[in-house]
């Protein structure tokens, strides 16, 4: 094959690629209003789990790994009396039952106060370490700061192992209050388009809480099924408020609660309410996009216009150097 010909093959696969690229692009693909509300309308229950064989099988089998003994079991079972009792007299001396209570619900609910506590210690302890190995690098080489340094790095260690997970649980609520800020103006589109089809307020949530996966969804969930279990579904609703800080979904609770007990158009209700939201959203992101342009001046201050600073004058300084020799 003659150079020309190889050159034209390789240019037609080329110019077909490129084709393929700019076709296929997200600018060029117009996504329809049809195709991005789809995936949240398909309306096929899951199957029993109760006659799923394989369900059922893959349970047993994930209860039988949970039970099943590890190399550091009897490290756990040995102490685990001591963690128990560590984490009572850390929740003696710090306190605020009730507010951790809480804020462990914000967070999601997945851990109960004794268990953060226990896991507290765990990161004491982590913390204190760094000032015992400074201490016993002290009393085997002789060499390092003195013991009194080494005794504060360990209570430093300490106070600052607590204070790390405490500090972690709220980022903890954070991150999940964001994520439900993101899933929140969909959800309350979901619902005013149920409601606006026929549904009732508790069909609207059931279909919507089905369908959806994320915290907010399972907030729902949380919410149908105290309202299953004899609580007015206005109560389940505040329910979801308290759950949480954001007052954006307390406005949201409180707008439906009252239209459910007036009777009020519901579904103009939820269509506001999702405005409201994505504005918010709109004004979060440009406070962050505020706050990372400002976070962005740092490496530039301190260290690009150092750097160019000391290349600048560092033949100057050089030359002076050798004329003063």
């Amino acid at each position: 094959m003659s150079l020309a010909a190889a050159g034209a093959l390789l240019g037609l696969a080329t110019g077909i690629g490129l084709v393929i690229i700019a076709v296929r692009s997200p600018l060029a693909r117009r996504i329809r209003y049809a195709d991005r509300i789809e995936p949240y309308l398909r309306d096929t229950p899951p199957p029993s789990r109760l006659l799923d064989e394989q369900e059922r099988e893959r349970a047993r089998q994930r209860r039988e790994a949970r039970s099943a003994p590890t190399p550091l079991a009897a490290v756990e079972a040995l102490a685990r009396p001591f963690l128990d009792d560590a984490a009572r007299r850390l929740d003696r001396f710090l306190g605020g039952r009730a507010g951790l209570a809480r804020r462990l619900t914000q967070a999601g609910g997945r851990l109960t106060v004794e268990e953060f506590r226990a896991q507290q210690v765990i990161w004491a302890l982590v913390g204190g370490l760094v000032g015992a190995v400074v201490l016993t690098v002290r009393a085997v080489t002789g060499f390092g700061p003195p013991p009194i340094v080494g005794v504060a790095l360990v209570v430093a260690g300490v106070a600052g192992g607590v204070t790390a997970r405490d500090w972690w649980l709220s980022r903890a609520i954070r991150e999940r209050e964001d994520r439900m800020l993101m899933e929140f103006p969909t959800i309350a589109e979901l619902l005013a388009l149920a409601v606006t089809a026929g549904e009732s307020p508790v069909g609207a949530l059931e279909r919507v809480a089905r369908l959806t996966h994320g915290e907010l969804g399972r907030e729902l969930r949380l919410a149908l099924a105290d309202a299953r279990a004899g609580a007015s579904l206005v109560q389940a609703l505040e329910g979801i408020a308290s759950r949480t800080t954001l007052s954006s979904l307390a406005r949201f609770v409180d707008g439906m609660a009252v239209a459910i007990e007036r009777g009020t158009p519901l579904a103009d209700v939820l269509r506001a309410q999702a405005v409201d939201v994505r504005e918010a959203g709109r004004r979060q992101l440009l406070e962050a996009g505020g706050r990372k342009e400002i976070a962005m001046m740092v490496p530039v201050v301190f260290l690009v216009l150092p750097t160019t600073v000391i290349f600048a004058f560092y033949p100057a300084l050089v030359n002076f150097t050798l004329i003063a020799q």
